[in-house]
């Protein structure tokens, strides 16, 4: 297997990418450093030149998704309107269309056990991309008067584990799931369930 790293000037972006293959495949605990090394064509000693262990070289990967994926929930909300429904919908629709695209990225982020405040730039892009669900529940709770609107975090909360619970059951092929509708239908009518529940969107929207 050739250096790639070597040959294309930039060994850490080649061990994070080894290491997103090997995440999809083995999952997060299921591959060493050698093998990311190998996979990257370097030495094992060349990792530690950019990562101190495996959990770092697993940070890495989870910032950069978080990176994409924080672009694409912003695009998904912009891209949504007219309406603040429909872009409160289609960052749901982004999320699932996230997990399906950047598996590796989406198991380093949410199923590897590294906490988001491990490094200040991973907690900001984490950040950026929650506070999109925020301002969207924000926005579509503006017609209610203040003192009685549901907390923004606790709605964008509720919308994240809902998303996610979609994901791990029906759109990322668990052993002994199926579902008798498509995941984007199912995140969207729970979505909408969810709403007119809270008042935030009346029955005929």
């Amino acid at each position: 297997m050739p250096k790639r790293g070597y040959h294309h000037g930039n060994l850490r972006q080649a061990l994070v990418d080894a290491a997103l293959e090997l995440i999809e495949e083995k999952g997060p605990t299921g591959f060493t450093l050698s093998e990311a090394a190998k996979q990257a064509g370097v030495t094992p000693a060349a990792v530690y030149r950019h990562f101190e262990g495996r959990e770092d070289l697993i940070a890495e990967c989870a910032q950069q998704g978080y990176e994409i994926f924080a672009d694409l929930m912003e695009y998904a909300y912009d891209t949504g309107q007219p309406s603040d429904l429909a872009s409160f919908e289609a960052t749901g629709r982004a999320y699932l269309a996230f997990a399906r695209r950047h598996p590796g990225h989406y198991v380093s982020m949410f199923e590897s056990g590294i906490s988001i405040n491990r490094t200040p730039e991973l907690a900001h892009v984490a950040r950026r991309a929650f506070a999109v669900l925020e301002k969207a529940a924000d926005k579509l709770a503006e017609h209610i008067p203040e003192d009685k609107r549901p907390p923004k975090q606790m709605v964008s909360a509720h919308i994240w584990a809902m998303s996610h619970g979609v994901v791990e059951l029906f759109a990322r092929g668990s052993p002994g799931t199926k579902s008798p509708f498509p995941p984007e239908d199912l995140l969207e009518s729970g979505i909408g369930i969810y709403l007119r529940g809270l008042g935030l969107i009346p029955p005929d929207s």
